[in-house]
């Protein structure tokens, strides 16, 4: 979904411009699919309302990427991109908070309808207020569904370094929403603590989380603009599975809070850097097309770390005690961030990336 409306939004000509209509019609479906979520007293309808909802948050979010690299000229990029990492992982935050908050208080439709509530004032605030970039790209005599094809056009298989970068995002991606996604399961298995303990606890590590990224983001995208990109998102790799192997190993919940600090640091590096790196890489015209498919990445890390972090998490209590599954998945996030890095290798940086001047405006 993201690459496809994000390619179609590279074209689209509107009062709105070209990315706006499909955020707006996105985020309003996100919400009523939330309330279907919210409502829903079945297995099968939950799981019906999720696709829907991953249908319109990604029809949503392929153009969205775009605006990166519409908007911000190539001597901000490190800040801009160091920005766009900080909020969306304060995004992740805010929405994992607000679960932990449904935990604690047992009040899952009126934390459901929050994360709604919070994404309907984001939009509109980037609907009234954002200016458009770049104009659409000439259709050419295209039909739509012709362009909605050319998302997925071989060409892109000559984009060698574009496509190295997705598959370390990937990974590193993987080895980051190992935390959020089984920190529940790590404090209730692990130390034994009660549902209302464990939403409490998780607000804790989700601070030191944060605190972690608001320290190094900022850092991290400028340092990126003097050393190049690559070498930053190496040693976010290693912060960030330094964390992780702390959080595993931890005797005590205050050693996992600590842990939990340093693997935000590691992301916030990550996420700052590695959409500065794709901006460069990327060809701008297409950006909505390239940022969509780099999102594939982003949307489908946190299915498959939670799919193979609960298999393994399961197969390990079972094998060696309730609540040890947890430490081993924890362990598993330092090796995708160790294959991340590896993917990384190949991948070549533009020297612009270097901090070479901007050429002058033609």
């Amino acid at each position: 979904m993201q690459p496809t409306i994000g390619s179609i939004s590279d074209y689209t000509i509107s009062r709105w411009g070209r990315r706006k209509p499909y955020i707006f019609i996105g985020s309003v479906l996100d919400v009523l699919f939330l309330y279907g979520i919210a409502t829903s007293n079945t297995i099968i309808s939950i799981a019906a309302f999720m696709v829907l909802l991953q249908v319109s948050a990604n029809f949503a979010q392929g153009p969205f990427q775009g605006y990166v690299p519409d908007l911000v000229p190539r001597r901000q990029v490190g800040l801009a991109s160091a920005l766009v990492g900080l909020f969306q992982v304060l995004g992740n935050v805010a929405g994992f908070g607000i679960g932990s908050w449904a935990v604690a208080t047992g009040n899952f439709f009126a934390g459901t309808m929050a994360l709604g509530a919070l994404e309907l004032v984001t939009m509109i605030s980037v609907v009234w207020r954002v200016a458009e970039g770049r104009t659409a790209r000439a259709r050419d005599g295209k039909s739509w569904p012709t362009i909605a094809r050319e998302a997925w056009g071989t060409d892109i298989l000559g984009e060698r370094s574009f496509l190295w970068l997705v598959g370390s995002r990937w990974f590193v991606l993987m080895g980051a929403n190992m935390l959020v996604n089984f920190a529940t399961f790590y404090l209730a298995q692990t130390f034994a603590l009660s549902q209302g303990e464990t939403g409490g606890t998780n607000i804790l590590l989700l601070a030191g989380t944060v605190l972690g990224n608001v320290v190094a983001v900022i850092p991290a995208g400028r340092l990126s603009d003097r050393i190049g990109r690559k070498p930053v998102i190496y040693a976010a790799c290693v912060v960030g599975g330094s964390g992780m192997a702390i959080v595993s190993a931890a005797p005590a919940i205050p050693a996992a809070i600590v842990g939990a600090a340093l693997f935000g640091a590691g992301v916030g590096m990550f996420l700052a850097v590695d959409w500065a790196l794709m901006t460069d890489i990327i060809p701008k015209a297409s950006s909505g097309r390239y940022m969509g498919i780099s999102n594939v990445a982003t949307a489908t890390s946190g299915i498959f770390a939670v799919m193979s972090g609960g298999v393994l998490m399961d197969a390990t209590n079972r094998a060696f005690g309730y609540g040890v599954g947890p430490r081993l998945a924890f362990a598993l996030a330092v090796v995708y961030f160790v294959l991340g890095a590896l993917l990384l290798r190949p991948v070549v940086e533009p020297a612009r990336a270097r901090g070479t001047p901007e050429p002058a405006a033609t």
